[in-house]
């Protein structure tokens, strides 16, 4: 097994991390660069946002074939294959000349990107140590964040630059260089044991977690969130492209720098967790997130800035609890209880801003934080559900 601080510990770890780094820069790349593909391909704000909502669905849909497919057939060599196929998309993209090319592609992307978030952590889980796989998780969550930032800052600035055909040749160059490290890094499996396909039994399984009221709850927390969260930056994009901002791609892209707190609320949600019931952790995030999507009502471009902020740090931090919730309370088939987890969570990103455009098309901005709050007031409510249910566990226990 490897150990924790070993060589090989710090070579895996690395390149999980380059790897993770690289999936979602490239998920979250055209999100600055909205407004500019709105313009070039003569799109409404809702078309341009399909170019990150596509990608997102197709890669939420392929995790749980992966992870099936990856108990039989090995982990390392579909990571790989994913990654490489993640870049030849990438490639495409950069050459693409229609707007119903670069979907296509965007959705092919998608499924390339599902392979390593599906397949990592049940990498760790046959390859590490109990304590070196506790250390490496935490590094490893913290180069999907890292990823997200990277790709949106490549994304403003070289698009800003080079336009948005330039954004993609330099995601694919940077793509390019972390398959490569990935490759020379990760070490070969050597605790892997390989399972039959048995998707009848997998299908079983995923029913019962459906039928669990406490998983599906937190399931429909963790989707909803996301699918207000994330999308609100799609559509404050056009906000602050427009009068009086009038940001360049470039500065957009600094936005995201404000996931930086959503690094802080994942990180000191299990300390909270010591003093709180997980449930009310939850809805402490959500009203974090209620209040800071209320901060950015105002004009000026500090509030706004301050109050994504506060939605960054109240999102993680319920997201972060909600993840562990569905891994303490799944009863059996884990895996698959945290792959329908994360499925929800990017449907919900995926589908949050056709959600969203109504509210957009009649109000604008405050239109937006309006259709935000109905749905944040909703997952409000399911985490007080969620809560009594946990209060009626513990006194039937007692």
């Amino acid at each position: 097994m490897i150990e924790a601080n070993s060589s090989a510990y710090w070579r895996a770890t690395l390149a999980l991390c380059i790897g993770s780094f690289m999936i979602f820069a490239n998920v979250y790349v055209t999100q600055p660069l909205l407004p500019t593909l709105a313009r070039e391909f003569g799109v409404t704000a809702l078309e341009a946002s399909w170019t990150f909502t596509v990608t997102t669905l197709t890669l939420g849909l392929s995790l749980i074939v992966y992870g099936a497919l990856s108990d039989a057939l090995g982990r390392r060599g579909i990571m790989i294959l994913t990654l490489a196929g993640v870049v030849a998309c990438g490639v495409g993209l950069s050459l693409v000349q229609d707007y119903q090319g670069l979907l296509v592609l965007r959705a092919l992307q998608g499924l390339m990107l599902g392979g390593l978030p599906a397949i990592a952590i049940a990498y760790m889980n046959d390859e590490y140590s109990p304590r070196a796989l506790a250390l490496a998780v935490g590094l490893y969550i913290g180069g999907n964040t890292l990823g997200g930032i990277g790709g949106r800052l490549i994304g403003g600035f070289v698009g800003d630059w080079l336009g948005w055909q330039g954004a993609f040749v330099a995601m694919a160059g940077v793509s390019t260089l972390c398959l490569l490290i990935f490759v020379v890094l990760l070490p070969k499996s050597s605790h892997f044991e390989p399972r039959p396909l048995r998707p009848a039994a997998m299908a079983t399984a995923i029913a019962s977690h459906l039928k669990n009221p406490t998983l599906l709850t937190a399931y429909l927390i963790g989707g909803l969130n996301f699918f207000i969260f994330i999308n609100q930056y799609s559509y404050i994009t056009f906000v602050l492209a427009e009068e009086p901002y009038h940001l360049p791609a470039s500065l957009l892209g600094l936005l995201f720098l404000t996931y930086l707190t959503g690094t802080f609320g994942s990180a000191i949600s299990g300390k909270v967790a010591d003093y709180l019931p997980q449930t009310r952790a939850m809805s402490l995030g959500i009203l974090v997130l209620m209040l800071g999507s209320l901060v950015t009502l105002s004009e000026s471009i500090w509030l706004i800035v301050l109050g994504f902020f506060m939605n960054s740090f109240g999102f993680f931090f319920c997201h972060s609890t909600a993840s562990s919730w569905v891994s303490r309370n799944a009863t059996h088939a884990k895996a698959s209880a945290s792959s329908l987890y994360l499925l929800f969570y990017y449907v919900g990103a995926s589908t949050g801003g056709f959600y969203l455009q109504p509210f957009w098309a009649s109000w604008r901005w405050p239109g937006v934080i309006l259709g935000s709050l109905l749905v944040l007031s909703f997952t409000l409510f399911l985490t007080t559900l969620l809560h009594k249910r946990y209060q009626r566990s513990l006194t039937q226990a007692n």
